[in-house]
């Protein structure tokens, strides 16, 4: 699948990955071809794992605070979770996210959650096929894992 039909699909969300718009989406991936399904699923994963990167990672939840009112931490979760959002806002949005992270803050919102992003690959594969997929994609899109975006993991 090229950038260009991933993104022409991630279009079809409207900027949100609600439940609703993802099931939508994985409804219309499932009357694609098995190749078309894998290949989401790959750029999906390489999509996530370019913004595994440590200037996103660190950026605080947009709209909370600690006990202390200091600025409260990403989890693991919410980091890949603020990621599949920034995904779900398409393309100006997580191209521009590299040059300025500031674009990527406010998707650590609690407003934001892109994790039904997550489960659009499989939800299609299941649809099209009636079976589960046991999926590995070349790119993991677990936090924390692109190496080169964490400096201080590559020790």
């Amino acid at each position: 699948m090229t950038w260009a039909d991933f993104w022409a699909l991630i279009a079809t969300l409207n900027g949100e990955a609600t439940q609703a718009n993802c099931h939508r989406l994985a409804n219309e991936l499932s009357h694609r071809p098995l190749p078309e399904i894998i290949g989401f699923a790959e750029r999906h994963a390489e999509a996530l794992y370019r913004l595994d990167q440590e200037k996103f990672g660190k950026l605080p939840v947009a709209d909370m605070l600690d006990e202390d009112g200091a600025p409260f931490p990403q989890s693991g979760d919410s980091f890949l979770y603020a990621r599949c959002a920034v995904v779900a806002a398409g393309r100006g949005v997580w191209e521009s996210a590299f040059s300025d992270a500031a674009a990527f803050a406010p998707y650590t919102s609690t407003e934001y959650d892109g994790e039904s992003l997550l489960y659009v690959p499989d939800e299609a594969y299941e649809l099209a096929t009636g079976k589960g997929w046991d999926r590995t994609t070349r790119y993991c899109f677990e936090s924390y894992s692109n190496r080169d975006g964490w400096p201080p993991l590559r020790n």
